[in-house]
């Protein structure tokens, strides 16, 4: 994109730009349509999951799917309220040890009752296989099976968020059996408690889900949800006009206002948890060098990038955590629009002509478009950046892998704390799938972390992540671009669907009339 189409296409999303934080809302009547079929809610997203298997990724395109087949122990509504999950009672016995109970009731997919011992088998799996995500049960020391239906987690410090975190995805219970029985394929065999069960995934394509007519809750209001996977914006939303799709998810900036506007449509713009970022692989010259960091910072015009990227749908950020997430430091200066300084730093750091290297993103059209500005902006202080794009899931294999110079991500502080927000992404401890694909660590964040994650005391939580925020703004392993708003639309003839804050949006209550 050179720069006279940039300011063109500036100009343009100014005059037609909807307010942030809105919800559009479909004007005319709604057209006299009907679903394709009533009995299965077809739901368009932009990509596969990487897995099936909460123990094998974090990333959000399996989440929302694991969401209908999994739950965890914790359930966390639209409104990030925590309440009672799979378990009926909670009660805390110490401040290092929870006892629950569970019903006795709850089947597995497979036919299977829920026991004390699915819940040890769960967390013991968690560490044992490393989960990515299982930075969110670090502080967990052991499951004590009392009886089949009671059982204690024993911590090895006092953890605030600690049922927050059993609240998310990634530590849904798993049945033993069927775990072992599936071996290296559970990931596309997988087996929960939840409303729906699986029952076929074509790669590329969709993937289904059957209505579990046993489920503890009652009936699922669909029959079955199928996924689509249609990785262009474009092609997801003329998907949702022509009615062969119900819902769509992640919303094309460039197609919600004109969405917002089609007869029978919903389109729904509401505040969300996510961070979009650039990282630096700090594992690699010159981006070990923190002026080389923030002469990139400072050569990037980030609020004109972020206005053409979302077209009003977003945010500029200039820290790692969206407003929305407890603990956020809102006092973060970000950093300005400074070419002239760009080049006097990276002079300072050895390259007065400046450097080749790369941006990876995968085919996400927002990203592509950001590493298009970009990549003329850094051209203009000396650095020559080439474009390398993606599939999702080798380029999170990839990137976790370190082979990358800059990339581009997406960090959806789930549970609304900080701790989530923070420490996958920053702490030592979480190099590569776990998190932190930037390799940066800073002992004094470790230590903040850690203070932060034992502390009883909210006071002194918020000071810890304040000034790890801003070790992190001034240590510069990120770009930091945009906090955006979670765009969706589904047809009028659908109903229940309330879109959730971390994007896992819950499917049980939602049907087409």
């Amino acid at each position: 994109m050179n720069k006279k189409s940039t300011l063109l296409l500036i100009a343009l999303i100014v005059l037609t730009a909807m307010p942030v934080f809105s919800a559009g809302q479909q004007q005319g009547a709604a057209a006299d349509t009907k679903p394709q079929n009533r009995d299965v809610l077809v739901v368009g997203m932009p990509s596969d999951p990487r897995s099936l298997d909460p123990h094998a990724t974090n990333d959000q395109p399996s989440a929302r799917v694991m969401r209908q087949i999994y739950e965890p122990l914790m359930h966390q509504n639209e409104q990030l309220e925590i309440s009672n999950g799979l378990v009926s009672d909670v009660r805390v016995i110490n401040p290092t040890t929870y006892e629950f109970t569970i019903p006795s009731n709850i089947r597995f997919h497979n036919g299977e009752i829920l026991t004390a011992n699915d819940v040890k088998f769960t967390f013991e799996r968690m560490r044992q296989v490393n989960a990515p995500a299982a930075f969110l049960v670090a502080a967990l020391d052991r499951v004590e099976v009392i009886n089949p239906t009671t059982f204690r987690m024993i911590l090895k410090y006092p953890f605030g968020p600690f049922l927050t975190h059993l609240a998310h995805p990634a530590t849904a219970i798993l049945n033993e059996r069927a775990v072992r029985e599936a071996g290296d394929n559970y990931g596309e065999r997988p087996v929960g408690t939840g409303p729906f069960k699986f029952v076929e995934w074509r790669r590329g394509d969709s993937l289904l889900l059957d209505r579990f007519d046993e489920y503890h809750g009652g009936q699922a209001a669909s029959r079955q949800v199928r996924f689509r996977f249609i990785t262009e914006d474009a092609s997801r939303t003329i998907a949702l006009e022509t009615g062969e799709v119900d819902i769509i998810y992640d919303v094309g900036p460039q197609d919600f206002n004109n969405l917002a506007a089609v007869p029978g449509v919903n389109a729904i713009s509401s505040t969300g948890l996510t961070t979009f970022y650039m990282g630096f692989n700090v594992a690699k010259r010159p981006f070990d060098d923190v002026r080389v960091r923030r002469a990139i910072n400072l050569a990037l015009n980030v609020p004109q990038a972020t206005q053409v990227a979302f077209r009003g749908h977003a945010t500029p950020a200039k820290g790692p955590l969206a407003p929305t997430v407890m603990f956020a430091n809102t006092d973060l200066p970000g950093y300005d629009y400074n070419p002239d300084e760009a080049r006097r730093l990276l002079r300072e750091a050895g390259f007065p002509n400046g450097f080749t290297t790369t941006m990876w993103t995968n085919d996400n059209p927002i990203r592509i478009m950001y590493a298009e500005i970009f990549q003329e902006q850094l051209a203009n202080v000396g650095i020559t950046a080439s474009i390398e794009i993606m599939e999702f899931a080798p380029y999170l294999d990839r990137t976790a892998r370190g082979e990358h110079d800059m990339f581009m991500l997406g960090w959806v502080a789930v549970t609304g704390d900080a701790d989530y927000g923070m420490y996958s992404l920053f702490h030592s401890s979480q190099f590569g799938d776990a998190g932190n694909r930037t390799f940066w660590g800073h002992p004094e964040v470790d230590r903040l972390l850690d203070e932060a994650r034992v502390s009883q005391d909210p006071e002194a939580r918020r000071r810890a992540y304040y000034r790890a925020q801003e070790i992190v703004f001034e240590e510069a392993p990120w770009v930091f671009l945009a906090f955006r708003n979670d765009l969706a639309a589904h047809r009028t003839w659908n109903e229940g669907f309330v879109p959730h804050a971390a994007g896992h949006h819950q499917l049980f209550r939602v049907r087409n009339r």
